[in-house]
């Protein structure tokens, strides 16, 4: 069961159709999932024997997260919690997770802008920002960094996503991630596209968790989002 409460879906979102993009595979977007789902099942594989609890935010239909747990081998280890706040998304990702193994998957309506949607599901061991920075301004970004470290677990993994597109912001935010205790795995692109897929172990010191904090203010509309 959620904790949040539904959400009326407005027609001015067009989220939806924005995720039907993931139906090419030729698509940006479908090659930056392959990425991510890559990213997400390594970080799986790393993780020591036990129970691994792994964060979304902004998760949309649950593919980077859900097409990884349908076949991995430590699925069974994983309570994972995906946000969304369309509703209908959500829906969505409710019956994706249906082929994944009972109680791994949980969909919560809810907005991941705030820290106190979190409060019953952090630290986590691997969280996923994906499809966030593109829509929030560079000082949302830089924001949400910074805060990460009281969302996260000792030598969590964060997987985040942003587009490349002039002015390519990836290597600043990059430069953050390390400023505020998260060491470079990895940084994935293609030269064809201009998507940007970073992977960051964290190796600072924990932070309490705070609540009612804002993380960001999302200003995509899902009709000029960005990767």
């Amino acid at each position: 069961m959620s904790f949040y409460n539904v959400k009326k879906v407005t027609t001015n979102q067009h989220w939806t159709n924005w995720h039907a993009a993931y139906e090419d595979s030729n698509s940006s977007i479908s090659r930056r999932l392959a990425v991510v789902q890559r990213r997400f099942s390594d970080a799986l594989s790393a993780r020591v024997e036990g129970p691994i609890q792994v964060v979304s935010m902004c998760a949309g239909q649950g593919r980077d997260v859900i097409g990884v747990l349908e076949a991995h081998a430590r699925a069974h280890d994983v309570s994972a919690h995906l946000f969304e706040q369309d509703a209908l998304l959500a829906e969505d990702a409710r019956l994706r997770a249906h082929g994944v193994s009972e109680g791994s998957v949980e969909v919560h309506v809810g907005d991941a802008s705030k820290t106190s949607t979190y409060k019953n599901v952090v630290p986590a061991d691997i969280l996923l920002v994906c499809g966030v920075f593109g829509n929030i301004s560079q000082r949302d970004i830089r924001a949400t960094i910074a805060l990460l470290p009281t969302l996260v677990a000792p030598n969590a993994t964060v997987i985040w996503t942003r587009h490349r597109r002039n002015p390519d912001l990836t290597p600043a935010v990059r430069e953050w991630f390390s400023n505020y205790g998260f060491e470079e795995v990895a940084f994935d692109t293609e030269e064809t596209a201009l998507f940007g897929v970073g992977t960051n172990r964290f190796i600072g010191a924990p932070q309490p968790f705070v609540t009612n904090r804002e993380l960001f203010t999302f200003i995509g509309d899902g009709a000029t989002a960005n990767l």
